[in-house]
């Protein structure tokens, strides 16, 4: 599974830097290295809709708040 986090500057701004170290942490704590790649890429295009997030090219709009449910929603329920 790849996760890419836009890291562009509307993202940064909107706290994609708070996302990528949650990310990082949960993908540990998990114990997914193997199994789940995480990069970071500039400007996706969604811009307006917060820190642009995509699973295996399927795009979603996560906050800093919303990193956890999205983890528990989009990857631990597919690896």
């Amino acid at each position: 599974m790849k996760i890419t986090v836009c890291i562009g500057s509307s993202c940064h701004i909107k706290g994609s830097r708070f996302v990528v170290e949650q990310l990082q942490n949960l993908i540990a704590e998990n114990n997914l290295g193997d199994k789940v790649e995480l990069g970071g890429t500039f400007c996706i295009g969604n811009c307006q809709q917060g820190v642009c997030v995509t699973v295996d090219g399927k795009f979603f709009s996560v906050t800093p708040d919303t990193v956890s449910d999205f983890f528990t929603k989009e990857v631990l329920a597919e690896v």
